[in-house]
């Protein structure tokens, strides 16, 4: 099977972008991560391309997935057969937000800091 193209359209830090990149770490799967934080380019491709403005948002083989969680991601992607189920646990939580630590670490410059795995 042939891995699918996969652009992820992602936060910095983000609990939600962080469930997308860990099933992605969980399957091994190549993707391109565009940054919208760091690139207001890649948010304005993210809205047009979307239609509407949440992140994150993740395109796989010409299929856009807008606003969706990590768990999310892993369910479509086994739906259309292009994974196949696997109980190993991801490596970070893929259906939450940051949590308030993690708000108060990124609001006072402390990024290096941030956990994203309870």
């Amino acid at each position: 099977m042939n891995p699918p193209k996969i652009t992820a359209y992602l936060k910095t830090y983000c609990g939600w972008s962080e469930g997308v990149r860990a099933i992605f770490r969980k399957y091994d799967l190549p993707y391109e991560e565009k940054d919208i934080i760091k690139n207001p380019a890649f948010r304005w491709e993210m809205e047009q391309k979307s239609g509407q403005p949440l992140s994150p948002c993740v395109e796989i083989n010409d299929t856009m997935l807008a606003d969706i969680s990590g768990e999310e991601v892993e369910r479509w992607m086994i739906s259309n057969n292009l994974l196949q189920p696997d109980d190993t646990p991801p490596d970070a939580p893929i259906d939450s937000a940051c949590t308030d630590a993690q708000h108060a670490a990124m609001a006072a410059g402390q990024v290096g800091k941030i956990s994203f795995i309870n």
